[in-house]
């Protein structure tokens, strides 16, 4: 059987990559990695279909190369592969050292991972991770610690577009017809932007075609891609739909929808990490100190679902969504570190007000560091008016209380402190 057109389009050296040009361009670090035949440990993150796997084949080329998915892949299939790279004659050389490349590795236990950390610890083997999932909340530390981090970009328009023409002019089955791209919106749409999906949906539209002129046109494409798309699929379009979906209705206050679109995600077989992560993030960005026991409530529920696990965690996220959904919402504290970080852009390293400044010796108290800083809890109402931040940003709102009543409270008392510096 014919291999896909993705497959067959896998390029076989970085010269023909399509993306990425910040790793692969002719001052990537990844192109020096080849050109040194010199592999660290690697751990790939980015989104679904940006070519991953594909540069982890190729910088790993001419050695010895093991791939295991971590969806099918246990610690037996793990420690048989660290076993076999163990005894490979050139085990103490780099160079030939043997790369195990493991996709979705964030999908691997913490026993799983704990079995790989020895062997890319004893230098048994190159490990080289594929995730979609942030590394920091999936990857243990110390695995983590061992492996260079490179961020794969999603890819862009122009990018999809070229690897489609370099698809018709090389791939000899397409040769065999002519084609013509009329229009790609639909194609570049029902893709969501992954090449291997592009690929596909592209491959399934030629076949479809029963002249020998292909024209790709939206509808047609259209057409093909609702005979073929999935009801969910977690590494497609849908995906980020579907969550965007489910944080707007818990955002717009409605748990009705809020449920709906988390069942349509727990009966795609979504995982309910990503889904309790998203919670937490929303806990804090768009409910905040309108409801701080919002935040307590995700981060609970975060905790609860990795020990109780399916099917019983529908219950936990539930519960936790239409309190979310329930809650006033105010988006104050996200606007906030959002002010405060354009405005340190702009205004740069601005010295620490002497006063604020930390005295650990006895030159720094000579320097005037900590001199006149008024200990406020040697005040009336644990209070004192004296300012806070570098001189030049004297006067700057970044906090600007949202209107409800957990935060009118606080908009009181900094105000019977403050006075006109926290007035609307």
């Amino acid at each position: 059987m014919n291999s896909p057109l993705a497959e067959r389009m896998r390029p076989q050296k970085l010269d023909d990559f399509i993306g990425q040009e910040h790793l692969v361009g002719s001052k990537g670090v990844l192109a020096s990695y080849k050109d040194q035949n010199l592999i660290p440990s690697l751990l790939f993150w980015g989104p679904p279909g940006v070519g991953k796997t594909t540069l982890a084949q190729l910088i790993a080329k001419n050695r010895p190369f093991q791939q295991l998915s971590a969806i099918e892949s246990g610690v037996k299939d793990v420690r048989a592969v660290i076993q076999q790279a163990k005894h490979q004659d050139s085990l103490f050389s780099s160079q030939k050292r043997t790369v195990l490349f493991i996709d979705e590795i964030h999908r691997f236990s913490k026993s799983q991972q704990d079995a790989l950390l020895g062997a890319v610890e004893k230098g048994w083997i190159t490990l080289i991770g594929a995730t979609t999932e942030n590394p920091s909340f999936e990857i243990i530390p110390a695995l983590r610690s061992r492996c260079q981090l490179y961020i794969l970009e999603p890819l862009t328009k122009e990018h999809l577009i070229l690897i489609l023409k370099q698809a018709i002019s090389k791939d000899e089955q397409l040769q065999q017809k002519t084609i013509v791209l009329q229009e790609t919106d639909a194609l570049l749409r029902y893709s969501g932007g992954d090449a291997r999906r592009l690929l596909n949906l592209f491959e399934l539209c030629v076949h479809a075609s029963t002249t020998e002129k292909v024209i790709i046109k939206n509808t047609f494409v259209a057409q093909i891609a609702q005979q073929n798309t999935a009801q969910y699929d977690k590494g497609g379009e849908q995906h980020y739909d579907i969550i965007s979906a489910f944080i707007k209705s818990i955002r717009g206050s409605d748990p009705n929808a809020a449920v709906y679109w988390l069942a349509r995600m727990l009966e795609g077989g979504e995982e309910i990490k990503f889904i309790a992560r998203r919670l937490v993030i929303l806990a804090s960005e768009d409910i905040g100190n309108a409801n701080p026991t919002a935040l307590v409530m995700a981060q609970s529920c975060f905790e609860a679902v990795h020990t109780i696990g399916m099917p019983e965690a529908r219950i936990l996220l539930s519960q936790c969504a239409i309190y979310l959904a329930s809650s006033p919402k105010s988006n104050s504290s996200y606007q906030a570190i959002s002010k405060a970080q354009k405005l340190v852009s702009e205004t740069g390293d601005l010295a620490v007000p002497l006063p604020l400044r930390n005295a650990p010796t006895e030159l720094m108290k000579d320097l005037d560091y900590g001199k006149d800083y008024a200990y406020a809890h040697d005040y009336n109402g644990n209070f004192v008016d004296m300012e806070f931040m570098p001189e030049q940003l004297s006067g700057h709102k970044l906090y600007i209380p949202s209107d409800n009543p957990r935060e009118n409270e606080m908009k009181s008392f900094l105000e019977s402190r403050w006075k006109d510096k926290y007035k609307s």
